[in-house]
C-alpha cells in the first residue's frame, strides 16, 4: 500500500510539472491511456468475462465520478501546492463514512460524526476562506474528494456483485474514451520534457494501480487503509524538493488534523465490525 502511494505521489508530481509547462487535460489523458493498456493487457485472457456487466449504468457513474475526481485534482496540483492539495484531498475516507451512514444506512455514532467534523475542520484550516491567502483554486481537491467519496461509495454498492476487474475495466475504458475525444481540443505540440512527463505519469500511474490491486489482494481495505495517509508525508516532501514548496503552519496544522481524525474514524470503524459480527451474547 504505501508503494502504491509512493507511485501515486509521483504521477502527482509529473502532472503538476506538466500542468505547469503544458496543459493539463494532457495529462489527465496520459493518466487513463496508461491504466487502459496495462487492464487489457491483463485481462486480455478472458476479456470477454471481464467486459460482461449486470450493472452497466452503476459501473459508467462509477466511472465518470473517479474521472471528475482526477480532473478536479490535477487542474489543483497545477495551481496550488502538493502538500496544501493532497491534505485536502485526504479528507476522503471521512465523506466515505459519512455517505455511507447518508446512503447506504451505515451506522454513525457521535465519535465518529466528532471525526468527521475535526476533518473537515482540517480541510478549512488549510483552505482559509474568507481570509487574505484563500484561493478558490484550494476547493479544486475538495471537489476532487467528494467525487471520489461518491465513486467509493457506488463501488461499495457494485463491488458486492461485481468481478473486481470488471470494475477497474470500465473506470479506465470511460475515462480513456471522454479524455481521448477532448484532448484534440487541448493539444499542444509536446517537448521532449513534456512527452516524457506524459510517458512518466503513464507509468507511475499504472504502478501506483498494480501495487495497490496486490495490496487489496493480500489483505483487507480496512487493514492497510491508514497507510494511504502516507501520501500526505511524500507530497510534503516532493513540493518541498522539487518545487520548493513550504507548507506554512497553518497547512501543515490542517494537515494533522485530517489524518488524526480518519485514523481515529477508521479506528472506530475497525473496532465496530468486529462487534457488529459477533454473535449475540459473545
Amino acid at each position: 500500500m504505501i508503494a502504491a502511494i509512493f507511485f501515486f505521489s509521483l504521477m502527482d508530481v509529473a502532472a503538476k510539472a506538466l500542468g505547469q509547462r503544458s496543459d493539463t487535460v494532457m495529462a489527465l489523458w496520459a493518466r487513463y491511456s496508461g491504466q487502459m493498456l496495462i487492464v487489457i493487457a491483463i485481462i486480455a485472457p478472458r476479456a470477454r468475462a471481464v467486459v460482461a456487466t449486470r450493472f452497466l449504468g452503476l459501473q459508467i457513474l462509477r466511472s465518470a465520478l473517479l474521472l471528475m475526481a482526477t480532473v478536479f485534482m490535477f487542474f489543483g496540483l497545477a495551481r496550488i501546492g502538493l502538500a496544501e492539495a493532497t491534505a485536502v484531498m485526504a479528507v476522503n475516507p471521512i465523506l466515505i463514512t459519512l455517505g455511507a451512514a447518508l446512503f447506504l444506512g451505515e451506522a454513525l455514532g457521535w465519535r465518529r460524526m466528532a471525526g468527521i467534523a475535526a476533518a473537515l475542520l482540517g480541510a478549512m484550516i488549510v483552505i482559509r476562506p474568507g481570509t487574505e491567502v484563500f484561493t478558490p483554486n484550494a476547493l479544486l481537491p475538495l471537489a476532487a474528494a467528494i467525487c471520489f467519496a461518491g465513486y467509493a461509495l457506488v463501488t461499495r454498492r457494485v463491488g458486492r456483485d461485481e468481478d473486481p476487474w470488471t470494475s477497474l475495466f470500465y473506470t479506465a475504458l470511460v475515462g480513456a474514451l471522454v479524455l481521448s475525444a477532448a484532448v484534440p481540443a487541448f493539444w499542444q505540440p509536446p517537448d521532449a520534457i513534456t512527452l516524457a512527463l506524459m510517458l512518466v505519469i503513464g507509468a507511475f500511474g499504472m504502478a501506483g494501480q498494480l501495487f495497490l490491486i496486490r495490496a487489496l489482494t493480500l489483505a483487507d481495505a480496512s487493514t492497510v487503509a491508514p497507510f494511504a495517509y502516507s501520501g500526505v508525508i511524500f507530497a510534503t516532501f516532493w513540493g518541498l524538493v522539487i518545487f520548493a514548496e513550504r507548507p506554512d503552519a497553518a497547512t501543515i496544522l490542517g494537515a494533522l488534523v485530517i489524518v488524526g481524525a480518519g485514523l481515529y474514524v477508521w479506528h472506530r470503524e475497525t473496532r465496530a465490525r468486529p462487534a457488529r459480527a459477533a454473535p449475540r451474547g459473545a
